[in-house]
């Protein structure tokens, strides 16, 4: 079955490589591949055999599976880290002492929690790096909603952290993205997060989307939420034009951190 190309692509180069993040984050089916990025299947194959040729990834039946772990998180913690910092430093100085704060996992939401030592908070975090940042500071009450440890990315996951997120209510949350596409339709590349940030999605009053200029130029798999859902970005560029359109339709304030 053939996939009709919707409107996300990109040049082939770059959407080699967002396929590879797919890829390692999950996704291993040509039609699945095909309907996240919106090309067709033969297209999908041509990047695979592609893939498979630099050494990437092996070819399997109906797909493809990663040779090549996903990337460790303290690997993907140093990448345009001083971007991420900015916008940690920006999105921590919207919180109000006293305020519950949630904190998605991810880098630039690390970055976040590391600008809020000092401060008189309840942090609840599926982020086990969050975690680490913040236990030594005895200011900040510190919720973890338990579950299955995903190593690589050092947060958790499954069932249970996603019951106990069901269970709590923040002021703030402070979401993480793999992508977020010109609708401003926001992606994640691993399936098995999403439902923990649809569920502190909808634990908080206020959703601020931490996103540095280059998620505007990549993709995900599973669509976390669209734009109607986030009330703020903090990034450190402005968005491409026809996201920043998308973002001003649904009333989301933009900071630029800098």
């Amino acid at each position: 079955m053939s996939t009709t190309p919707g409107t996300r692509h990109t040049i082939p180069a770059q959407r080699r490589q967002e396929i590879l993040r797919a890829i390692r984050g999950g996704a291993t089916h040509v039609a699945q591949l095909a309907q996240s990025f919106g090309v067709s299947e033969m297209t999908v194959r041509r990047d695979l055999d592609e893939l498979a040729r630099d050494g990437h990834i092996e070819r399997v039946r109906g797909g493809a599976v990663t040779v090549n772990a996903e990337p460790p998180f303290d690997e993907t913690l140093i990448e345009r880290f001083d971007d991420k910092n900015a916008i940690g430093a920006a999105a921590a100085a919207l919180v109000q002492d006293g305020q519950t704060v949630m904190i998605d996992i991810g880098t630039t939401t690390l970055q976040a929690a590391r600008h809020l030592h000092g401060r008189t908070l309840t942090v609840v975090t599926s982020s086990l790096a969050v975690y680490e940042e913040l236990v030594p500071d005895e200011s900040i009450e510190l919720i973890l909603p338990g579950g299955t440890v995903r190593r690589n990315y050092h947060s958790l996951v499954g069932i249970l952290a996603e019951t106990a997120l069901r269970q709590l209510k923040a002021d703030i949350l402070f979401l993480g993205t793999s992508a977020v596409d010109a609708r401003f339709d926001i992606w994640d590349t691993t399936m098995v997060e999403v439902p923990i940030k649809r569920a502190m999605i909808e634990a908080a009053s206020e959703v601020v989307l931490l996103a540095d200029s280059e998620k505007f130029s990549m993709a995900g798999l599973v669509r976390v939420c669209e734009a109607g859902v986030i009330d703020r970005l903090v990034t450190n560029a402005p968005p491409p034009p026809e996201a920043a359109a998308a973002a001003e339709r649904a009333g989301i304030t933009i900071t630029i951190a800098g």
